[in-house]
């Protein structure tokens, strides 16, 4: 998976050095994304890092769009400094005048997202659950306290858990 990316980077930059007929440093590449986004360009530490979750569902738009998209913020930035706006005209020009690719914005990818446990509380109200997430139930353990805003009965944990 990382040498089809990092030639893909690399062939971006030969691109981009032809038609700027100028060098640009490399960039480090690296493979601790997750979530939602596909990639991130940091402008400062000329680095990128890529999604290989969504890589490995997406493969080929992957390369041809995302990695173009990444190299070009660097390019952009590198070209005409700080200040620009990270989709402006000039990562737009990239985009359209050197890889010759649509300047969109976002990736269309689909996203799973990860399961996660959900605890039960309830209060006085009937049929009345709410699912707290661990992270609130653990402040719940530690002392915390939350209401039922109808009721204003302190909410308590029925013992009962389940996954979304």
């Amino acid at each position: 998976m990382p040498e089809q990316i990092h030639a893909r980077v690399e062939a971006c930059y030969q691109q981009a050095e032809a038609f700027f007929k100028r060098a640009f440093p490399r960039p480090e590449v690296s493979f601790k994304l997750r979530g939602q986004k596909a990639g991130v360009a940091h402008l400062h530490e000329n680095k990128l890092r890529f999604n290989p979750q969504l890589y490995r569902e997406n493969r080929d738009d992957f390369l041809k769009q995302t990695v173009a998209h990444e190299v070009a913020h660097l390019i952009a930035h590198q070209l005409f400094g700080p200040r620009i706006q990270p989709h402006g005209e000039e990562w737009q020009l990239i985009m359209r005048g050197v890889y010759e690719l649509p300047p969109n914005r976002c990736h269309t990818y689909e996203v799973k997202r990860r399961k996660t446990t959900r605890y039960l509380y309830r209060c006085a109200c009937p049929d009345n659950d709410f699912p707290f997430s661990p992270q609130r139930h653990a402040l719940v353990a530690q002392g915390r306290r939350y209401y039922c805003r109808r009721c204003r009965v302190t909410l308590v944990f029925s013992g009962e858990q389940r996954q979304e």
